[in-house]
């Protein structure tokens, strides 16, 4: 740990191979650091206590408008004049009382009475993803099953027809790209997806269905000052990238973890009432939103740091997730874990809307795939194994053999 660089650059390639290294030796240090991120300064948040304050306090703007400007964003972010509005315009990206008018308008999709429905969905389709593999296979569960799950139950949610899902799981995974390199990539990914988008709107508007996206039409359309045109895009935006990227990230690690973890794997089988805890774990230790970003509206103070005014605040709940003065022994895998408290979902007022969602597809893909092949092994060293450089944290693949 004495040779991680004073200020570190959380875009070097370096800094992806072992993160939780830099993280826990910028946590003996102290809670707060000063790092380069996207091309710019940043203070860097790591540990828990004051992670989890910093997450419900609103001089930490989601509202990077009220900075930079709605035309200014970042350029890192590589979107064009004509996309920039429908980022900067999304229920995470504004803060109360934008953000709590337009979380209300949504807030009743994601149920427990809700995701109880969508939940018998989800099985059938885990369950026909399943039925295309056999026992001795080896496949890429990332590719067959971590990724068609999620995608197709948030995309049969929006009422999005079977014949965009891969164009829209490609435009996600472009746009999540963090690396500066990649902004014009990401730009384009963002057009496309706006203006797909846009055209669904008015194709369920002119044959609305038992939808959310016709929902938010509704809402749009007859109920003045609701929800504004922008807003309406943002919200279908943001909704269907978050909405299933965790998800493909979470089950895959959940795997990966299972796998690595020989006992606790067995403990799993024996006992598979667990699998709610082994979710809860994954998103722990393995959390797939690594950072929150903020945007400082004022000087404030953190420990004996100041943090100045307009500067971009980054609070790694995988940081936080680790920190031993929260979780004991914070760096082991354990599924009977008490992980009550666990920051991968934020906290506060911007707490993820999707956490229901997300929990319970990652519990309904674990237990279908242990039941049908209980015995499936990783096909290459985990070491081996590569991670998307990503504003979500995920496996690239997941080779292993069923049994």
């Amino acid at each position: 740990m004495e040779n991680v660089p004073p200020v570190p650059n959380l875009d070097d390639d370096a800094f992806h191979i072992d993160q939780y290294r830099t993280y826990a030796a910028l946590r003996d240090k102290g809670p707060v650091h000063r790092v380069r991120f996207g091309g710019q300064d940043a203070w860097l948040i790591v540990r828990y206590q004051e992670a989890r304050a910093a997450l419900a306090d609103l001089r930490l703007s989601n509202d990077q408008k009220k900075v930079y400007g709605e035309v200014d964003l970042p350029t890192y972010l590589g979107y064009s004049e004509e996309t920039k509005p429908y980022f900067a315009n999304n229920m995470g990206a504004n803060d109360p009382p934008d953000h709590t008018r337009l979380r209300k308008i949504v807030a009743h999709a994601f149920t427990a009475r809700q995701i109880d429905r969508v939940r018998v969905r989800t099985e059938q389709i885990a369950s026909e993803l399943l039925d295309t593999m056999r026992p001795g296979q080896q496949v890429d569960l990332v590719e067959r099953f971590a990724h068609p799950l999620p995608i197709t139950i948030i995309c049969e949610l929006f009422g999005v027809p079977s014949n965009y899902h891969q164009d829209f799981a490609r435009w996600s995974e472009q746009i999540l790209i963090i690396d500066e390199k990649h902004a014009a990539e990401r730009g384009r990914a963002a057009d496309n997806l706006v203006r797909t988008i846009l055209d669904l709107i008015e194709q369920r508007r002119a044959a609305p269905g038992d939808d959310l996206m016709s929902a938010l039409i509704r809402i749009h359309d007859s109920e003045a000052g609701r929800l504004n045109d922008d807003e309406l895009a943002s919200m279908t935006l943001i909704m269907l990238i978050a909405g299933f990227e965790t998800s493909v990230s979470l089950i895959a690690s959940t795997v990966q973890l299972l796998l690595d973890n020989p006992d606790q794997m067995e403990l799993l089988r024996s006992q598979p009432d667990l699998v709610s805890r082994a979710i809860d774990e994954t998103l722990r230790i393995a959390g797939p939103a690594e950072v929150t970003t903020r945007v400082a509206l004022e000087d404030i103070q953190i420990g004996d740091t100041l943090i100045p005014a307009r500067s971009t605040v980054l609070i790694a709940g995988a940081a936080a997730n680790r920190d031993p003065q929260k979780f004991p022994n914070p760096d082991t895998f354990d599924i009977t874990r008490n992980t009550q408290g666990h920051l991968a979902f934020g906290y506060g007022v911007h707490h993820c809307i999707g956490r229901p969602l997300a929990q319970m597809e990652g519990e309904v893909a674990i237990t279908a795939l242990l039941r049908r092949f209980p015995h499936l092994h990783l096909t290459t060293p985990s070491q081996n194994l590569t991670w998307r450089r990503s504003f979500l944290r995920g496996l690239t693949a997941l080779p292993v053999t069923l049994n």
